[in-house]
């Protein structure tokens, strides 16, 4: 039987764990701002962080009390998730095809995914089949710059709006970050 998830994407991260932890690429994310903004205005209890990669947002969310599961298609980065985010239970799978029941998680999160997934049409249908009550996508700016994917692999904020309204999301909120942009959608 073949495993969905091996082999090589041309978009899904491939550089090392280390990378995803550096203190300058932290700095970028505004973590700590990021968890906020996720969580105004709505009463999240349990998170889902699609493409947790190392952790960085599973391991936030979890420490502001929420309960989380984060997944990842690469074995090797969820144990170096599972090492900084021992409360957070991890699982291997990906964004278009998520392994949870409908309405199963508060908020989706997917930092800086959707870019990277075969089918981000699908993986935004499937964010928001298992979302009750928002679902937060995180991504790069659509410039050139020298950190981040090429811009042949980002996506235009017209692009994410039109995706999000096509998986049936009634409500598209953009907020431009100091590096990044993030958007709340409302099933």
């Amino acid at each position: 039987m073949s495993d969905p998830h091996a082999g090589s994407h041309d978009r899904r991260y491939q550089a090392s764990a280390e990378k995803l932890r550096a203190p300058g690429r932290l700095a970028l994310l505004e973590v700590p701002r990021v968890v906020s903004l996720c969580r105004d205005g709505a009463d999240i209890r349990t998170v889902l962080d699609v493409g947790t990669g190392t952790a960085v947002f599973a391991e936030a969310f979890a420490a502001a009390s929420l309960r989380v599961t984060g997944i990842d298609p690469q074995e090797g980065l969820l144990a170096v998730a599972r090492e900084h985010a021992p409360a957070v239970s991890f699982a291997r799978g990906v964004a278009e095809s998520l392994p949870f029941a409908d309405g199963t998680f508060d908020l989706v999160f997917l930092g800086h995914v959707l870019h990277e997934t075969d089918d981000p049409a699908r993986a935004l249908a499937e964010a928001r089949r298992v979302a009750l009550q928002r679902v937060a996508v995180l991504e790069w700016p659509y410039v050139a710059e020298d950190r981040g994917p090429p811009l042949a692999h980002r996506l235009t904020p017209e692009r994410i709006t039109e995706l999000a309204e096509a998986a049936g999301f009634t409500r598209v909120e953009k907020t431009e970050l100091a590096h990044m942009h993030l958007y709340r959608l409302t099933p």
